[in-house]
């Protein structure tokens, strides 16, 4: 269990500094380094590397170690596309499918995250959110819908993970969640989809900014960078909003 702990610190440690940009796209992470920066042996340095290859922040290759992950933004923002489908879809599906436990269920996980808003804690916001979505995943009662949707949001985790740090993101993200919890209750289906595919493709619209201060190789700052990715935001965002 300890170990665990010490893996899962130094996960969040490398997280928080790949999304940042303190550690640059190609970096090497030399698990002997690591051990010694984070005063630990070489066991949950690795486990923290393969915990950040799953989520794609992290490539590890045979024989050459591990390095930060070279993640265009046009790929990005591809993601953060397909993720507010596929949350929609788990949306308008809770809300013909789930049961009065289920519904009862997600609006207590709802209210447990008002107390952290109120306190300004986005790591536990955070933590409880994930919470408020596996309920609405599983009330899909679609489990490969379910496996697909929850694979693509643990590759996204530390960039929705950072977006709640920003100024009002908090409030904004709770208010968000009270429409889409309304929507479910009343069994709305068109209205969860589309205020739970709204909700993601907010944070990915609001995201741009800090998506274009990424340091991205000179192959990634490229034309495709500032027309295919932020522009391909911005038109989303806006089809949403008509939608």
């Amino acid at each position: 269990m300890a170990a665990e702990r010490r893996a899962d610190r130094i996960r969040q440690s490398l997280e928080q500094e790949i999304v940042t940009g303190r550690l640059a796209p190609a970096a090497r992470l030399d698990e002997v380094r690591l051990a010694e920066r984070f005063q630990v042996s070489r066991t949950p340095v690795r486990e923290a590397l393969m915990q950040l290859s799953a989520s794609g922040l992290v490539e590890i290759r045979p024989r050459q170690g591990a390095t930060v992950a070279e993640l265009g933004l046009k790929r990005m923002v591809e993601m953060f596309e397909v993720m507010a489908e596929l949350e929609g879809l788990c949306a308008r599906l809770a809300a013909r499918r789930m049961g009065q436990h289920e519904r009862t269920e997600l609006q207590r996980l709802h209210e447990d995250t008002r107390r952290f808003v109120r306190q300004n804690d986005p790591d536990a916001y955070y933590a409880a959110n994930l919470d408020f979505h596996e309920a609405i995943y599983a009330g899909s009662h679609n489990g490969f819908l379910a496996e697909q949707t929850r694979a693509l949001r643990q590759r996204l985790t530390p960039y929705r993970r950072i977006q709640l740090r920003r100024a009002g993101r908090l409030a904004d993200s709770f208010a968000e969640h009270e429409q889409v919890v309304s929507a479910l209750l009343s069994g709305d289906a068109d209205e969860a989809e589309r205020l739970l595919r709204r909700h993601v493709t907010v944070q990915g619209g609001a995201f741009t900014d800090f998506l274009s201060t990424l340091p991205y190789g000179d192959s990634q700052m490229t034309e495709g960078r500032a027309t295919t990715g932020e522009d391909s935001i911005s038109k989303e965002s806006k089809r949403r909003t008509a939608g």
